[in-house]
């Protein structure tokens, strides 16, 4: 197939057979986004079309592009992700774009949810109670970061010292513990989120780190971060994308 027939085909996987509102306003601009990306950014490496969708949702609300989200949780669901797979995306945005930025998107999330008669609210994904989320968050942290937390935390000055609780308590104990996603999972739409918010490259390189511990290798990163590019534009891309072969050059 050509990328013309393949973008049709990826189209009808995530949209079914509607025409794209831009088509009456703006067809040249629609023939060359439905090309690129349906026809050579989906098909460029091996990552799912559910992963793929899943790391749509969060660049796109770390955008705030919410009439795009939404027309992608439809997609999302018309790909077969569940529910919970698509709010515990969302959910992981939320240390990164602050709540504001993450309550948006659920709101944008819940009517799509609404037409689509999901029940809400959903079963609840929370795997730690007040008494463990730290430790359970801290574990999480050594996992995918090793002896650098324990680093981190002893030389934090004692003014600064609750930053290094709350990551471990909230970022990495109310968040990466939860159900729905997997740790390899989340920590991919980690990079993803980070390195679509733009001017964050000390943290995108922390998190290339932790993804490989975790198991994600180069080619998955370099497809991931390839996937955001139709969203994020090339500049935020070939950032994130000099912070991959910062930590795991070319052999």
């Amino acid at each position: 197939m050509n990328r013309m027939e393949k973008s049709q085909e990826i189209y009808k996987q995530l949209f079914g057979n509607g025409v794209p509102a831009a088509n009456a306003t703006d067809p040249d601009f629609q023939d060359i986004l439905n090309p690129f990306i349906f026809g050579e950014v989906c098909y460029q490496g091996d990552l799912d079309i559910k992963i793929r969708e899943l790391i749509t949702l969060v660049v796109l609300a770390t955008n705030q592009t919410l009439p795009q989200l939404g027309a992608h949780v439809h997609a999302a669901l018309n790909v077969g992700l569940t529910p919970v797979e698509i709010k515990e995306a969302i959910y992981q945005c939320a240390p990164y774009l602050g709540f504001p930025k993450a309550l948006n998107a659920l709101r944008e999330i819940n009517e799509v949810f609404k037409a689509r008669n999901i029940a809400l609210p959903l079963e609840s994904q929370k795997q730690v109670i007040e008494e463990n989320r730290f430790d359970k968050g801290l574990a999480v942290q050594v996992e995918i970061f090793g002896e650098v937390i324990a680093k981190n935390r002893q030389n934090a000055p004692t003014n600064q010292k609750h930053f290094q609780d709350y990551l471990s308590a909230f970022c990495f104990g109310d968040f990466y513990t939860r159900g729905g996603l997997d740790l390899k999972t989340r920590e991919l739409l980690t990079f993803c989120i980070i390195s679509a918010l733009g001017g964050a490259e000390g943290q995108v390189k922390a998190h290339v780190q932790g993804n490989v511990n975790v198991g994600n290798n180069k080619e998955t990163l370099i497809t991931a971060i390839t996937h955001c590019l139709p969203y994020i534009g090339f500049p935020r891309t070939l950032n994130a994308l000099a912070c991959v072969n910062e930590i795991i050059p070319e052999m």
